[in-house]
């Protein structure tokens, strides 16, 4: 695999305990030559950490959700893809911030990519680590991406995926939030890209179930909720 082809870019919100640690894992991939950490309004060290690291860092003043984190760092990468004058833009790589050191394992999902044999790919965790409580989300999501285009991924949330430019400007402008996931794979299936799903042994943090964490799967559903709605 070329040195260079792929660009990681990684939303992160509160994420200073492990930031350091999946950014200098994902620095390690093979084909990797950029770092993109874009943190959405964190109140912690998350921005420190992530320098520390190694990472370009952009920073959104007030939490706008993963989606726009998404766009900020694809847009930073095409700047400097235009800056270096590329003769082809690099593919994005996108992590979720809490992967930590296991973000050294999420090579394959660009290799198909970049081979040209995948305009997208979709995560499939190989781990067991209960992520407690997100079965009636996931199931919303698998079920309208079914309806939608009539395939269901494995894991319709995984946020770990890698797309190719081209792709990526087709799925524009991204659902909001954690909805986002969802859309990319209905958009891009509903417009005849190839998706493909890959199995990697990454892990994120297990899930809670506390009022926080509670919380936070409601926002989930509202956002899966709302980017099915305007695509079913």
């Amino acid at each position: 695999m070329p040195k260079g082809d792929v660009a990681v870019v990684i939303p992160a919100r509160n994420e200073s305990d492990r930031i350091h640690d999946t950014v200098r894992a994902a620095a390690g991939l093979p084909g990797v030559d950029l770092v993109v950490v874009v943190d959405d309004g964190s109140r912690d060290g998350t921005s420190r950490g992530a320098e520390r690291a190694g990472a370009a860092v952009m920073r959104h003043a007030r939490a706008r959700g993963k989606g726009a984190a998404m766009e900020t760092g694809a847009e930073a990468v095409r700047l400097l893809d235009d800056r270096e004058s590329r003769a082809s833009p690099r593919h994005l790589l996108f992590l979720d911030a809490d992967l930590g050191s296991t973000a050294a394992y999420a090579g394959p999902l660009a290799e198909p990519v970049i081979a040209g044999e995948a305009d997208m790919t979709i995560a499939v965790f190989t781990s067991t680590v209960k992520l407690g409580g997100h079965g009636l989300v996931v199931g919303l999501s698998g079920a309208g991406i079914r309806r939608a285009t009539g395939w269901q991924p494995a894991q319709p949330l995984n946020g770990q995926r890698c797309l190719t430019r081209a792709a990526f400007e087709a799925a524009r402008p991204l659902a909001a939030g954690f909805g986002v996931e969802t859309a990319l794979t209905v958009d891009l299936a509903r417009k005849g890209l190839r998706i493909t799903e890959v199995e990697v042994p990454l892990a994120h943090r297990a899930t809670g179930t506390d009022l926080r964490s509670q919380l936070h799967r409601a926002r989930q559903l509202a956002d899966v909720a709302r980017a099915l709605a305007t695509r079913l």
